[in-house]
């Protein structure tokens, strides 16, 4: 009867041990898929906020005269008095051709 004993002990502490085996390696596997996760949303975060600097320096520009300026001209084609204005026109052989 004694050895019946042990024999239980022994399986106890086997299936405790093999629990406590299994539980830290999944646990190991879910730090790496957290740290994975976290380098990633720090990559994101890194990368918005580098677009949302690069956002406010152009709405700093725009907002000062040279910036309303630039503004003017690119977007509306508008100029200074008494600038003078080039325009290029560019006609390709085949638009001479169908004439």
């Amino acid at each position: 009867m004694p050895k019946l004993r042990w024999v239980l002990f022994y399986a106890v502490v086997t299936f405790i041990v093999a629990a406590t085996v299994v539980t830290f390696f999944k646990e190991l596997h879910r730090i790496d898929r957290l740290a994975a996760s976290l380098d990633s949303r720090m990559e994101e975060l890194v990368e918005l906020t580098r677009r949302n600097q690069e956002i406010q320096e152009k709405i700093s520009y725009y907002q000062t005269p040279s910036g309303i300026a630039f503004l003017a001209r690119e977007e509306f084609n508008l100029v200074k008095s008494g600038e003078k204005i080039y325009r290029i026109e560019i006609i390709s052989e085949d638009s001479l051709l169908k004439d």
